[in-house]
């Protein structure tokens, strides 16, 4: 299996450089790591972005799994929405129907008002590569100037994960 059309290391492999360069072992082992640990150092930095985001900090955890549920079905990224799925079940305890409900957001009842706007924030990223001046006073408002921070580091790290584990497509 690859990811990104590149050959992934083998586990062994993986763990070895995870090691060499102080990334999380529980990250050597996955496919998006064990591609990306090609690159031991950039490995290591995007590793620490991960871990600081995961850590919590000023965006609530669960403002976070669903920008990242979102970020996977949006981009077609089966690897970002099964292994979020877990995730954000089993550690930080949304449920199913909210996670479902991610795919048609703007049309469902299932969403807070600070919700909405980190919804939105993600999908003017993904598809403009910016957050509105709009949308961000409204994410201000709603989670605060530090959250805001985080949610724009977010959802450039998972989109980055999300372009890493989809394999190529040829145009048509």
């Amino acid at each position: 299996m690859a990811t990104l059309g590149v050959a992934m290391l083998s586990l062994e492999e993986a763990a070895a450089r995870a090691h060499d360069v102080g990334v999380p072992s529980r990250l050597a082992s996955l496919n998006v790591f064990r591609t990306l640990l090609r690159r031991p150092k950039a490995a290591r930095a995007v590793a620490d972005l991960l871990m600081e985001l995961l850590s919590g900090g000023a965006l609530e955890h669960r403002l976070r799994e669903l920008v990242i549920m979102r970020i996977g079905w949006s981009t077609g990224s089966d690897y970002e929405l099964t292994q979020h799925w877990t995730i954000a079940r089993e550690v930080f305890g949304l449920g199913a129907e909210d996670l479902l409900a991610i795919r048609d957001w703007e049309g469902s009842p299932q969403f807070s008002e600070p919700e909405r706007a980190v919804l939105t924030a993600t999908d003017e990223t993904l598809a403009t590569g910016a957050v509105s001046s709009t949308t961000a006073k409204r994410c201000v408002r709603w989670i605060g100037e530090d959250a805001l921070i985080e949610l724009v580091l977010s959802i450039g790290a998972w989109q980055t994960i999300s372009q890493l584990a989809r394999q190529p497509r040829d145009p048509s």
